[in-house]
């Protein structure tokens, strides 16, 4: 069986329970899914994935169970069941050793949280087997949407890294959790952003390129430890989204965009780039919707 043979079963066994995470999931029904005996999907699972199916399992059921309790008003024996745990006192107990509190406590408090957040192993095989692929000009996109929008002053809460410029380097530096950590922050205004700070919000000995979410100026709520809060100026973004692309072709989708956003005169309409105003940002690709990134603009 070759490396990549195992590649594909995994990724059939993740994409089966992210698609059935609130059902009955069984390690016969993840060997049909993959093709293999149940023994060998089990072995093959824990070995590209780092943990058991089940364990995966629990702590995705753990984390979208957090989720529910953060956003809306619901019992926690019915979130409990709604996630297929026996009991209260069973899922209290699974919760309360992921978390360090209560669901209850949790969904009284909503403090930021490590949620899991697993790397899909279709998109970290890319990620190892291409780094910082250069693009494939077969693949340039000729269709890319922009618009201008207009960001209100705001906060951002991020974690630096310390030499990072992208996004490898961020992960060597920083590693790769600190997405569910911003993605439990309550009150955020929108999803978690990867960003390129301008050079008036790079503290020394610190990185350029970093990880954060934006709250509005008014957030009350806690920061997580090893985390920091800024406040960013009103500026104009321009926003420009690919085509949708299948999943497994993301590094290629961002290097199509960037080459487009290289090559384009925001002069044209008025505009022109302004690096030093604001952050650029990339929001996390995802094939239904395409790449999509912001650079900040001024008018001329």
């Amino acid at each position: 069986m070759s490396y990549e043979d195992k590649i594909n079963a995994v990724d059939r066994m993740q994409v089966y329970i992210k698609e059935h995470l609130k059902e009955v999931i069984t390690l016969n029904m993840l060997a049909d899914i993959a093709g293999y005996s149940p023994w060998y999907a089990a072995r093959i699972f824990k070995e590209l994935v780092g943990i058991s199916a089940f364990e995966y399992i629990r702590k995705l059921r753990l984390s979208s169970a957090a989720l529910v309790l953060r956003d809306d008003e619901v019992k926690v024996i019915d979130v409990a069941f709604d996630y297929l745990f026996d009991s209260h006192e069973g899922f209290t107990r699974a919760f309360s050793k992921s978390f360090g509190m209560t669901p209850k406590k949790y969904a009284q408090q909503t403090p930021p949280i490590q949620l899991f957040m697993p790397y899909y192993i279709r998109h970290l095989y890319v990620m190892r087997k291409k780094g910082e692929r250069p693009m494939n000009e077969k693949n340039t996109q000729n269709t890319v949407f922009v618009q201008v929008v207009e960001k209100e002053a705001r906060k951002l809460i991020l974690k630096r890294g310390i030499k990072a410029t992208h996004y490898f380097e961020y992960c060597e530096e920083v590693g790769c959790d600190v997405w569910g950590i911003l993605s439990s922050i309550k009150g955020a205004l929108g999803e978690p952003l990867g960003l390129w700070l301008p050079r008036k919000l790079i503290r020394e000995n610190t990185s350029e390129y970093v990880q954060g979410v934006e709250v509005s100026l008014d957030f009350e709520g806690e920061i997580p430890e090893g985390f920091e809060l800024i406040e960013l100026s009103p500026c104009k973004m321009m926003i420009f989204q690919g085509q949708p692309f299948k999943d497994e072709d993301f590094s290629e989708a961002i290097a199509d965009l960037w080459k487009v956003i290289d090559n384009y005169d925001p002069t044209l309409y008025g505009f022109e780039f302004a690096s030093d105003d604001a952050p650029r940002f990339q929001m996390e690709p995802q094939g239904y919707r395409g790449y999509i990134e912001g650079r900040p603009v001024k008018k001329l």
